[in-house]
């Protein structure tokens, strides 16, 4: 696996409107060589999703859909993610000022060694102070 992935980069995959150059390769990266995401990711985006078919952005069958895609790619969940959260993870958080559920695929990068792919602004800060590798 090349990298953590957030869910930001994931739901530009999904609304096209969002998708760029960057995160299509990105896409592409994983299917190539994997990724590896947080057990919240899976409620992340599930969540983001759920919540645009309430603004009637998708209906439940481009969900479906969304989620389907998502299953097949390279996508590894770091199950020790648990592990961390009242200890690395929310340290991490008191430290840099983010909720939790960003601060653990900051952990997750430091942990596994590896770059993280975010679009959320204050995430990418908080890993250029970490010096944690950005794509």
């Amino acid at each position: 696996m090349s990298f953590v992935l957030d869910s930001s980069v994931t739901l530009a995959w999904v609304y096209l409107d969002e998708l760029t150059p960057a995160t299509l390769r990105l896409s592409e990266r994983v299917n190539q060589t994997g990724a590896w995401v947080p057990m919240v990711w899976r409620l992340e985006v599930a969540n983001s999703l759920q919540n645009s078919i309430r603004r009637r952005r998708i209906d439940a069958a481009f969900r479906d859909k969304a989620l389907a895609d998502l299953s097949v790619m390279k996508i590894a969940t770091d199950m020790e993610t648990d592990a961390y959260a009242w200890s690395t993870t929310l340290h991490l958080a008191d430290r840099l000022q983010l909720t939790p559920y960003d601060a653990c695929y900051l952990e997750l990068a430091q942990r596994r060694n590896l770059p993280l792919a975010s679009l959320d602004k204050e995430l990418r800060a908080a890993g250029r102070k970490l010096k944690i590798p950005l794509l």
